[in-house]
């Protein structure tokens, strides 16, 4: 049979809530059953809505994560930036070779054919990855000029079609 709700339990849950303790911590600081704890909650006109805090921390994470991306996308232009530089910068290429197999190297101006389309392909990979993390300024007004050209044309258009019905 289960255990009577006394004015203790009351007591406790009031004090507890008012300290902002979470129902489950009510329950195993009373010795209760978090159910037993809402019950005593509601008839006392508490609540454990928490939606507001998950609201607000949700909205943290969120920032954070944007802060975090942006961070990443600026570091991605960087490593673009190196990248590319080194596609005019001289270079260094060693092989091993020759019937005894002997490490050999040549200075070059520059990279080899091959390896510049290397580091082109990884420099549009980072510019890539870095435009997704970050889109490029200007999205929002890039769609508000799309809007008014488009007006614009679909005036000149009327204009011109007015135009040519009175003769020109």
């Amino acid at each position: 049979m289960a255990r009577p709700i006394t004015n203790t339990d009351r007591t406790a849950v009031r004090r507890l809530h008012g300290q902002g303790m979470s129902r489950n911590d009510i329950a195993r600081k009373i010795g209760r059953s978090p159910s037993t704890v809402s019950k005593i909650a509601a008839a006392l006109d508490l609540s454990f809505d928490r939606a507001a805090e998950v609201a607000a921390a949700t909205e943290v994470r969120r920032a954070d994560l944007a802060s975090r991306r942006t961070a990443l996308a600026a570091a991605l232009q960087d490593d673009a930036e190196k990248l590319r530089a080194q596609l005019w910068e001289p270079c260094t290429v060693g092989a091993f070779g020759g019937k005894d197999n002997v490490w050999s190297q040549t200075q070059l101006d520059r990279p080899t054919f091959a390896d510049q389309r290397a580091i082109l392909a990884a420099t549009g990979t980072a510019i890539d990855r870095s435009l997704k993390l970050s889109p490029a300024e200007g999205g929002e007004g890039a769609e508000q000029v799309r809007s008014m050209l488009g007006a614009l044309g679909e005036a000149l258009t009327r204009a011109a079609d007015d135009g040519g019905a009175d003769g020109g």
